[in-house]
C-alpha cells in the first residue's frame, strides 16, 4: 500500500498536485482561522436579527452569498452543511430555503465528486481492479438505487459518499440527480426546523407545538427513510440501469 501511494504520488501531475494542496490548504485555514465559529447554532441565533435585515434590504445579494458559501463548504467537505440547512430555513423560509439548499447541496457534492474522480478513481481502479470487480458490477446494476438509499441515511457523511462514490463507475449526471432526489427529504426536514429555530424570540418559545413538530421529524426521519427505501426496492425497475461513465 505504501508503495502504491509512493508511485502515486510521483506519478502525479502538476495540476492535481496543485488541487491537493488546495484541497488540504482549505480545511486547515478554516480551522487555523477558527472559521467553524460562523457556522454554529449560537451564531446563527446571535445574528439572526442582523442576517433577516440583511434579507430584507438585499434578497438577491443575501441569497448568493448564502448559496456561494453552501456550494464552497460541501465542495471542500468542511463541517457546518447541516447548519447551513438549518439556517437556509431561518433566513429564506420552507420553499426558497429548500430550493436553495437542494441545488446548492448538490452542486457542492458533484464537484468534490468530480474531485475526488479526477484525482484517485483511475489509480484506485487500476491497483485495485480485481477486488473492485464485484463492486464496479453491482454499481452498473444498481448504482442509482443504492446511491438514493445512502443518501437518506443521515448516519452516512455526505463527503465520504461524494468520495466513495467517485471511485466508481456512476455516471457524473446519475450521481447529480440521485442526489437531489435523495437529498431532498432530510434538506426539507432541515429547513423546516430552520424555520421554526428563526422564530425563537424568547424562551417560552422554545416548546412551540411547531417547533416540536419540526425536531419530531427530525428524530422520525431515520424510520421515514427505512419505510422510503422499502417502498423503493419493492419496484426494482426504479433505480434503473446504472450506464458506466466512459467519459468522467
Amino acid at each position: 500500500m505504501n508503495l502504491f501511494i509512493y508511485r502515486y504520488v510521483v506519478l502525479m501531475n502538476g495540476k492535481k498536485i496543485a488541487l491537493l494542496a488546495i484541497i488540504f490548504a482549505l480545511p486547515a485555514c478554516f480551522f487555523l482561522f477558527d472559521l467553524h465559529q460562523y457556522l454554529s447554532l449560537d451564531y446563527l441565533k446571535a445574528r439572526q436579527h442582523d442576517i433577516n435585515a440583511c434579507y430584507q434590504e438585499h434578497p438577491v445579494r443575501t441569497a448568493l452569498i448564502f448559496f456561494s458559501v453552501y456550494v464552497l463548504v460541501t465542495s471542500a467537505s468542511l463541517p457546518g452543511g447541516g447548519i447551513m440547512t438549518i439556517a437556509g430555513g431561518a433566513i429564506f423560509g420552507l420553499v426558497s430555503g429548500s430550493l436553495l439548499v437542494s441545488f446548492a447541496s448538490t452542486i457542492g457534492a458533484t464537484i468534490a465528486f468530480l474531485i475526488a474522480r479526477y484525482l484517485f478513481r483511475d489509480a484506485v481502479q487500476l491497483k485495485f481492479h480485481k477486488q473492485l470487480q464485484l463492486i464496479n458490477r453491482g454499481m452498473e446494476k444498481e448504482g442509482g438505487l443504492y446511491l438514493f438509499s445512502v443518501r437518506l441515511v443521515p448516519a452516512f457523511p455526505s463527503f465520504i459518499i461524494n468520495i466513495v462514490m467517485a471511485l466508481t463507475p456512476i455516471k457524473t449526471i446519475t450521481f447529480a440527480w440521485v442526489s437531489q432526489l435523495g437529498m431532498l427529504i432530510p434538506t426539507i426536514i432541515f429547513v423546516n426546523a430552520g424555520i421554526q429555530l428563526g422564530q425563537i424570540e424568547s424562551a417560552g418559545d422554545i416548546l412551540s407545538p411547531r417547533l416540536i413538530f419540526s425536531f419530531v421529524l427530525l428524530g422520525l426521519f431515520p424510520l421515514l427513510a427505512k419505510t422510503v427505501m422499502s417502498a423503493v426496492r419493492g419496484k426494482p425497475d426504479l433505480g434503473g440501469k446504472l450506464e458506466v461513465d466512459s467519459d468522467a
